[in-house]
């Protein structure tokens, strides 16, 4: 591609750079100038202006775009027609992006004209949501340049994917302790469930039970048998421990703790689990508010049946400092 200042006598067939007004309309930024606008901007007196004129061994910026962006969509993403050189890819259900974050950083290393940006990695989405968007900064890439790409991009799977959420019903235990108050557990109840709904599922058995181990360990077992998938344990406590109150009652009732704690703010006291086919997901007490919390991230990725274990919590850390909940019993501010 030679861009360059060109006589207007000259220019026919070479993509303007900059907007040119005339006496007799606009010629835009991007336009493939033809014999006609010459002919204008020889009348008006322009002798000269800055285009790009592309050889054969370019691909135009809408092509280019295009051909990426094609190669960058995975399962449940879909990209739209370029235009001035950008694709947007959109989901298509709900779900939760899946970034491959190595891979991308690779991909805009290629060339400083070819760039693409996602949201972050594993973000909660909605149908129809841009998740990613290609842009080819100047008027073509050379051929080279988007050859590698693809044959980059082919090397795993899609770059970007969406995987979608599964309908599930969920159980909740809410624990409770003398003195808590009616209206507390039932902002609880109701947290979940509209947390749940937002990703496409509903909130079956819903039990208030004493927070005592053998208590829990009976009512998750209830809802095990009714083939609850997540079953949630709202604790009145925090959990502190492996020997606390409900990761005891996951292995009494036959179950397994994956994970305690996660390097999420707010979330730290969380717990994963599995009881048979299930897991069991300890809620930290922040659930309590509907702000953004590590809760969030693992439920969203659950039901979307993405894993979440130990490996996968560990990885939250960067970027796991959320914002702070005003109402949390020891905000960070002391």
């Amino acid at each position: 591609m030679k861009f360059a200042i060109f006589r207007s006598s000259e220019a026919e067939g070479a993509v303007l750079a900059h907007t040119v007004h005339l006496s007799s309309g606009v010629l835009k930024k991007g336009r493939v100038l033809t014999d006609t606008d010459v002919a204008a901007l020889t009348d008006d007196g322009i002798t000269a202006v800055m285009a790009a004129r592309l050889g054969p061994e370019d691909v135009s910026e809408d092509e280019a775009a295009r051909i990426i962006a094609d190669a960058i969509c995975g399962a449940h993403v879909a990209s739209t027609k370029p235009f001035t050189g950008r694709a947007n890819l959109r989901a298509v259900p709900a779900g939760v992006a899946v970034i491959d974050r190595e891979r991308l950083i690779e991909l805009n290393s290629l060339d400083e004209g070819l760039t693409v940006a996602t949201v972050p990695p594993f973000q909660t989405v909605h149908a129809g949501q841009l998740v990613a968007t290609v842009k080819i900064i100047p008027f073509a890439l050379s051929r080279s340049v988007v050859q590698t790409a693809e044959d980059l991009l082919r090397k795993s799977s899609r770059l970007v994917t969406v995987a979608p959420f599964a309908a599930r019903t969920a159980g909740l235990v809410i624990t409770r302790v003398p003195g808590m108050k009616e209206s507390l557990l039932a902002k609880r109840a109701k947290v979940i469930r509209e947390r749940l709904e937002d990703m496409g599922s509903n909130l079956g058995l819903h039990e208030v039970v004493t927070h005592e181990t053998s208590v829990v360990c009976d009512a998750m077992k209830r809802h095990a048998a009714a083939g609850h998938d997540p079953i949630l344990v709202f604790g009145a406590s925090a959990i502190v421990d492996r020997g606390d109150v409900i990761p005891q009652a996951v292995i009494n009732a036959g179950g397994e703790v994956v994970h305690l704690g996660m390097p999420v703010d707010p979330g730290n006291l969380l717990l994963v689990g599995r009881l048979g086919d299930a897991d069991v997901i300890g809620v930290p007490s922040c659930a309590s508010s509907p702000k953004l919390n590590g809760f969030d991230w693992v439920l969203a990725r659950r039901l979307a049946g993405l894993p979440v274990g130990r490996a996968e919590i560990v990885a939250m850390a960067p970027g796991g400092l959320l914002m702070e909940i005003p109402t949390r019993p020891q905000p960070r501010g002391g």
